[in-house]
């Protein structure tokens, strides 16, 4: 069967609407896939739960599912802090620092570290993620918390909080991301110091929202750093461009590859169950279903994603002669 050419644009928002019905109703008996064991707190995720949302680049929302239920951004954080910090300190410092190319690894995996240059690796997986987040600007500990938190939540459009639960089951396992921090730091690879760096890192990822949340951050990232709703410039084209870059090359980790392939699109799945996916010049989509394949994304969401992309004619790669 082919797959549609990519748009120019989206559909109207009527269209969009009924694909995400029929989409969310097409996997939502998918039973595949586990739920998170790494913390308690996600490990009791109803394996059921199962939401989907697009906006537009307009700003223009549409939701079904459980849309109001809010989970923890967990690694969906990366793009956009790596988006914050580059606005912020500059690209080529967080390129010359981090680093930019797949690993081909799995998320935490120190051969990661091992292996790049100079212990750079990418702002997708764990250990650049860490990275990332020490070039955080602030005069101390308290203000880059402020700035990760008020940064993300301007993306959101709402303040965002943490989960208490799940931030305090995070802070209680950090041993290996504390592992990580001290590989980067004996390779000249991370700026400050590595157990602050884990603990905003790990603050940043138990930040709690929903679906609509996800989809509204993403579309930032597809209209090249305008805010959807009202137009405000939050980052750069030149910081967007990189960020879903990066997102195509390592967004998904070891199936990063295989993503491009099937879908064609950037994104970025967390551990949680949450997914967001940006359609450059288009809008974005936020899913959440807790039960993850072998690489760490959401089963239902990648499906659903899937589905959508190829409905709505978004993948970057199909074109006619």
């Amino acid at each position: 069967m082919s797959r549609p050419v990519s748009r120019a644009e989206l559909p109207g928002l009527d269209v969009v609407s009924r694909a995400l019905g029929a989409a969310h109703d097409l996997v939502a008996a998918d039973d595949r896939g586990r739920v998170s064991q790494v913390y308690p707190s996600l490990a009791g995720a109803d394996p059921t739960a199962f939401g989907l949302a697009v906006t537009t680049r307009d700003g223009s929302t549409c939701a079904v599912g459980q849309s109001t239920p809010r989970f923890t951004l967990m690694s969906v954080s990366k793009p956009f802090v790596m988006a914050l910090v580059a606005q912020a300190r500059g690209l080529d410092e967080v390129r010359a620092l981090v680093g930019l190319n797949a690993t081909g690894l799995p998320f935490s995996d120190p051969d990661a570290v091992h292996r790049g240059p100079g212990g750079r690796t990418n702002p997708m997986v764990n250990p650049g993620a860490i990275a990332t987040t020490s070039l955080v600007p602030g005069g101390d500990a308290g203000q880059r918390w402020d700035f990760l938190r008020d940064g993300l939540s301007a993306l959101a459009g709402r303040a965002l909080d943490p989960d208490q639960e799940v931030l305090d089951c995070a802070l209680d396992t950090t041993g290996r991301n504390r592992e990580l921090a001290r590989l980067l730091a004996e390779r000249g690879a991370l700026a400050g110091d590595g157990d602050e760096a884990v603990d905003l890192y790990t603050r940043q990822c138990s930040l709690a929202v929903d679906v609509r949340d996800v989809a509204r951050m993403g579309a930032v990232l597809a209209t090249g750093g305008l805010d959807p709703v009202d137009g405000r410039r939050l980052l750069d084209g030149r910081v967007t461009r990189a960020v879903l870059a990066v997102m195509a090359t390592a967004g998904l980790y070891e199936a990063s590859g295989d993503w491009l392939v099937d879908v064609g699109v950037p994104a970025k799945s967390g551990i949680s169950g949450g997914i967001v996916v940006v359609a450059p010049g288009k809008g974005a989509l936020g899913a959440w279903s807790p039960p993850l394949d072998e690489a760490g994304t959401s089963v239902r969401g990648a499906r659903a994603a899937a589905l959508l992309v190829g409905e709505l004619g978004l993948d970057l790669f199909a074109a006619t002669p």
